[in-house]
């Protein structure tokens, strides 16, 4: 009967490195998983052994220990050991066994028996990176609703009460979107600090990890599928890994997509280098050519027939050449003609822009940045460049974000335009890379939904509230807003 060592080194192949480490672990705390993380990155499959409940220093179940050491993703093989650890490192033959730093001047049994065969004994305690990476799970994963700030004069002069959202979100999912527009892929590149080059005046920092999101107009479909709507998404890209991660989220999100391939054009990849919440660099691969006729066709096919049974048309345009003005005016064209309510987004935090081109749109959402630059006008205050978009774009509602400001709003209330402002609700956003996005989506569904706009602008600012409480441009869902709306006010 073979036994447990062997087994291992069955399961794992016989050409596989082993890395062992053992320990009590009675309470997995960051210097336990510094010292996992420095042993799962030594060059090996990790192998814990967990010793047995007769070992001093033991002060809970070995049953228990293990199951909290197999939760530990780094680690490949977790052992309850029934002998002496050194035994058992006889038996198996790791390449490299692993102990603490504070062990480096001691008597280690390993040592001989590693020696015999040709292993490596080594003694670290890790990096303190790995407990900031730990952080960076609660900064990617989770909403802070305590530092959202709902102001309570808006609503009352407007005629609805915080209580009245709770009925919107509920209704998406009686709504049919379909979106059109740039594929983008954002990788976040999470890293620590290590300080200023000696060379040159050059900020050195060290990767932690690397994640990968949807963003673009493919981002603003799964916000739709998320918050409770069917959604379609039509675009191009190219033929590559992005492309291939961009489908297979969005498909686990419940999102229809059409992507058409064009081998010529990569898909658009937005790099962001951060260390301590702070974006220090973004290097974008992108193309920036409009697309071919045929790909405008196959488009502007893809979305005709979507909007039979559709509700909303968004375009969502991150000018890298998917939107091209023909294909825009056709598609308004059609969709006006069938009754299709529309809203535009049209982005330029690193380029140019005009949303002005987006003709006829229930909704835009522009930056002021961009809301001058459709103008060319650089010097009217906000309420009159509202008023002179609103007449250049022929659109019925227009909002102007303003970052950290909040956002403007440029409306029809009985039978003339009236402007108001809102505050931004978020009083430590930690990426706000994603509330346009969410902002955009939420406030152009509620319209459509038949709430009036300075509603719908509210519960678009609870959704870009909710957004950038984390890092990374997720879906938004109807239960986060729901929570929220339904959250005190401090």
């Amino acid at each position: 009967m073979q036994n447990i060592a062997d087994q291992i080194r069955e399961r794992l192949g016989s050409d596989q490195p082993l890395v062992f480490v053992s320990g009590n672990f009675n309470i997995l705390h960051p210097g336990h998983l510094r010292l996992l993380r420095f042993a799962a990155e030594a060059g090996g499959a990790l192998v814990v052994g967990v010793n047995s409940d007769d070992t001093i220093g033991v002060t809970m179940p070995q049953v228990d220990r293990l199951q909290g050491v197999q939760a530990i993703s780094a680690v490949v093989e977790a052992v309850a050991l029934t002998e002496p650890p050194e035994r058992f490192v006889a038996r198996l033959k790791p390449e490299i066994v692993i102990k603490g730093k504070e062990y480096a001047d001691r008597f280690n049994a390993e040592q001989g028996i590693v020696d015999s065969y040709g292993g490596r004994l080594m003694f670290s305690s890790g990096e303190v990176r790995f407990a900031s990476k730990l952080l960076l799970e609660r900064e990617y994963s989770e909403t802070q609703f305590s530092v959202i700030r709902k102001p309570t004069d808006y609503p009352t002069r407007n005629g609805f009460r915080i209580a009245d959202l709770e009925r919107i979100p509920p209704q998406f999912a009686n709504l049919n979107v379909v979106v059109v527009g740039d594929l983008i892929v954002d990788e976040y590149i999470s890293c620590d600090p290590i300080g200023m080059s000696q060379e040159d005046p050059t900020i050195v920092v060290t990767p932690i990890e690397s994640r990968l999101f949807v963003g673009g107009a493919g981002i603003v479909a799964a916000h739709a599928r998320g918050l409770g709507a069917k959604a379609r998404y039509i675009a191009v890209s190219g033929e590559d890994a992005s492309a291939k991660f961009a489908r297979d989220e969005l498909e686990a999100n419940g999102v229809d997509i059409s992507l058409f391939v064009d081998p010529a054009r990569p898909t658009t990849l937005k790099q962001r280098y951060r260390a301590s919440g702070k974006t220090l660099l973004r290097v974008n691969h992108l193309r920036q050519h409009a697309i071919e006729a045929d790909q405008q066709s196959r488009i502007y096919d893809a979305v005709d027939a979507a909007l039979g049974d559709a509700d909303i048309l968004l375009f969502a345009d991150y000018n890298y050449g998917c939107l091209p003005q023909p294909l825009v005016d056709a598609l308004a064209k059609r969709a006006k003609s069938r009754g299709v309510m529309m809203a535009a987004d049209s982005q330029a935090s690193s380029q140019i822009s005009d949303i002005s081109r987006f003709k006829d749109m229930a909704l835009i959402t522009p930056t002021e940045r961009e809301a001058r630059l459709a103008l060319r006008d650089h010097e009217a205050g906000l309420v009159v460049l509202a008023d002179r978009l609103q007449r250049a774009a022929e659109a019925t509602n227009v909002v102007v974000t303003l970052g950290a400001e909040g956002l403007l709003i440029h409306a029809p209330d009985q039978g003339a335009y009236r402007t108001e402002r809102l505050p931004a609700f978020n009083t430590v956003p930690k990426d706000v890379a994603g509330a346009g996005d969410s902002f955009f989506i939420c406030t152009a569904m509620a319209l459509r939904l038949g709430v009036d706009i300075w509603t719908a602008a509210y519960l678009g600012s609870l959704a870009a509230a909710c957004q950038v409480s984390r890092v990374g441009n997720m879906p938004l869902s109807a239960a986060e807003l729901m929570t929220e709306i339904g959250y005190p006010a401090p």
